[in-house]
C-alpha cells in the first residue's frame, strides 16, 4: 500500500460533514436503544474502557497515516452497515444490542483518531478550521434533525417517535455514503 497523505481542505469537509451526521443521529440513540436494560450499559463501558486501554498499548505502532486512514474507515464502515442492519430490519431488541455494540466499537477508536488528528494536521490553524468545522457541523445535524422530526409531524401528521427515527436514517445512510467518499477524498495516495 502507498503512504498516504492528508489532504487538509478535505478533512475539514469530511469532520464537517461527520459531525452533521453526529448531530443528526444523536437524539435518535434514545429510541433505539429504549429495549436495552441498563446493566448492558455497564457492560458496554466496561468493554469500551478496556478497548480503549488496549489501543492506547499499540500507539507507537499504529499513529501512522496508513493506519489514521485505515481505521477512520473502518469506523465509517461500521457505521454504514449499523444504518444498513437497521433500515433492513428495523426495531428489535437484537437491533438495539447491535447498534450499541457498535457504537461502543467505533467509539472505542475515538481516543486513537483525535490523537491521530492532531499529529497529522501538525499545524495551530488546521486544527481550529477542523474544530470549527466540527462545531458547524454538529448544530447543522442538529436543526436538520429538528427540522426533520417537525416536518414529519407538521406536513405527513407522523407522530410516532420510532416511526420518525427510522425514516431519519434513511437520510443518514445517504449522509454517511457521502461522509465515506469525503474521507477518501482526505487521503491521497503520496507520489
Amino acid at each position: 500500500m502507498q503512504k498516504k497523505e492528508l489532504n487538509i481542505r478535505e478533512f475539514i469537509n469530511y469532520k464537517f460533514l461527520n459531525s452533521t451526521f453526529l448531530g443528526a443521529s444523536v437524539g435518535s440513540i434514545f429510541i433505539l436503544y429504549t429495549p436495552l436494560m441498563p446493566s448492558i450499559y455497564s457492560i458496554g463501558g466496561i468493554a469500551l474502557a478496556v478497548a480503549m486501554l488496549l489501543l492506547a498499548k499499540f500507539y507507537s505502532k499504529i499513529l501512522t497515516i496508513n493506519y489514521f486512514f485505515k481505521i477512520s474507515l473502518f469506523v465509517e464502515v461500521i457505521l454504514l452497515f449499523l444504518l444498513s442492519y437497521f433500515l433492513l430490519f428495523s426495531y428489535s431488541y437484537i437491533t438495539a444490542l447491535i447498534f450499541y455494540i457498535g457504537y461502543q466499537l467505533t467509539f472505542s477508536f475515538g481516543s486513537y483518531l483525535i490523537r491521530a488528528e492532531t499529529l497529522f494536521l501538525r499545524k495551530a490553524k488546521a486544527l481550529e478550521f477542523v474544530d470549527v468545522a466540527k462545531q458547524k457541523g454538529y448544530l447543522l445535524g442538529m436543526f436538520i434533525a429538528y427540522i426533520f422530526y417537525e416536518s414529519l409531524e407538521y406536513f405527513f401528521s407522523i407522530y410516532d417517535k420510532q416511526e420518525q427515527v427510522y425514516l431519519l436514517h434513511f437520510l443518514l445512510f445517504l449522509v454517511e455514503l457521502v461522509i465515506i467518499r469525503a474521507l477518501l477524498k482526505s487521503f491521497e495516495d503520496k507520489t
